[in-house]
């Protein structure tokens, strides 16, 4: 079958762009300064650049490689990851400075400002693997400028009106893109992408690249889940405890997935996808429970059911989703189902997930969010504590799952729009 071009984005990418890029610039004029105080800036500078160096290589090299793994979009991934990576940025530093213009009258900028901003554009990434592919630079330039400005707004609320750290509200970014982007991929769903796509090849060069950009990932995750404990804890510790728990978790889940992809193959060999992804997810369960692990043994055990989760789901969701859909009682169990895990009843619709952020971001993540609830409960000196805690755990992750849902439902409403009415169309069509 001929393959099916997009439409030329000559008259439809670069007026996006520059009109983006000249907004950003005037905004940098008036309302963005660099943090003036030189003993701020020194003591930001020792604890928060090499951090920042290592945040960076993750959002740019790890997120950039990781996507090369179709061989028809490899060169695209890349390239848009980039794209997107440098446009997201600037949009965060606006509007994660929202709060400090209202109170001080300028948006300052320093190196955790920066660093805040790399996280924020990880999120947008997460949400942008579940429709790799299937979209061109306009959606993910609109896609990812949404999803930050409703991963911010979730941030907001959580620390205004739950008093939940800063340090929680950002580490849900795994679960927020997530799902932001399994709502996505719904809402452009197309019918016959259940089944393997001749667009869905993978290669041994482009295999190879999408490993390099695991192992970039592997190697500074434990910068990325510390690089901001000391922000909510003055005390060094915390900030160390972090990076030994992180790199166990992550050691665990690279072991684990290992053995469960050769386990769960019918020919007894390891799944590229497996090594590629799901060793990742120790890092992801960890960051999620971080507050709340403060033994090595724990972080262990997070890592190897967070790698357990992965693989068996990346392995065997997507064979039982249509199995279940031709059930007449299936949807009948997802309205019984509690209410809490409702979001995980997405497997009763139709999701083509391309990068399975699903198994990797999003349950991992949820896995993290109950070890933190189950933790908290555990360490809490009354009963009175630990209920209201556990209340508050729960409003917190309903809220993350219901207005990540919602702006990707309202997102991919929004690209269908685009590809109907206005023209814009592009992808791999998977």
């Amino acid at each position: 079958m001929a393959p099916q071009y997009a439409q030329s984005l000559r008259f439809r990418l670069p007026p996006l762009l520059f009109f983006l890029q000249t907004g950003f610039i005037v905004v940098f004029i008036f309302y963005v300064d660099i943090e003036q105080n030189v003993q701020t800036k020194q003591h930001a500078f020792n604890n928060y650049y090499s951090e920042f160096q290592d945040v960076h290589v993750m959002v740019i090299l790890g997120f950039g490689f990781l996507a090369t793994f179709l061989v028809r979009y490899s060169f695209s991934g890349a390239g848009f990851t980039l794209l997107v990576a440098a446009m997201a940025v600037q949009w965060a530093v606006i509007l994660n400075g929202v709060e400090s213009m209202y109170h001080r009258g300028k948006i300052w900028i320093n190196m955790r400002s920066l660093v805040v901003a790399e996280m924020c554009t990880a999120s947008s990434l997460i949400a942008i693997g579940a429709v790799l592919g299937k979209t061109n630079p306009v959606h993910l330039l609109l896609i990812a400028l949404l999803e930050i400005s409703g991963f911010v707004l979730n941030g907001w609320l959580l620390q205004t009106f739950l008093k939940v750290q800063f340090l929680n509200t950002i580490m849900l970014l795994h679960i927020f893109g997530a799902f932001f982007g399994l709502m996505l991929s719904w809402v452009l769903y197309r019918q016959g992408s259940e089944q393997q796509h001749e667009k869905e090849k993978i290669d041994r060069k482009t295999g190879l690249f999408s490993v390099m950009g695991t192992l970039f990932l592997w190697m500074f995750w434990p910068s990325f889940n510390s690089v901001l404990v000391e922000v909510d804890h003055l005390d060094r510790g915390r900030s160390l405890r972090a990076v030994y728990s992180t790199y166990l978790a992550l050691a665990v889940s690279a072991v684990t997935a290992a053995g469960f992809s050769v386990l769960t193959s019918p020919q007894g060999k390891l799944n590229l996808f497996h090594i590629q992804r799901c060793t990742l997810a120790g890092g992801v369960a960890i960051g999620v429970a971080m507050s709340a692990v403060h033994l090595p043994w724990v972080a262990m055990a997070i890592g190897f059911a967070a790698a357990l989760i992965s693989t068996l789901g990346s392995r065997y969701i997507k064979v039982r989703i249509n199995k279940f859909l031709n059930c007449p009682w299936a949807f009948t169990i997802s309205y019984y189902c509690f209410f809490l895990f409702q979001p995980l009843m997405l497997f009763a619709f139709e999701c083509h997930d391309t990068c399975g952020v699903l198994s990797v971001h999003g349950l991992p993540g949820i896995l993290g969010w109950m070890v933190q609830l189950f933790l908290q409960i555990a360490d809490s000196d009354d009963l009175t504590t630990a209920v209201r805690f556990a209340v508050f755990h729960i409003c917190t992750l309903l809220i993350t799952l219901s207005l990540s849902m919602s702006l990707g439902l309202i997102t991919g409403d929004f690209q269908q729009y685009c590809t109907y009415v206005i023209g814009v169309t592009g992808g791999l069509e998977l």
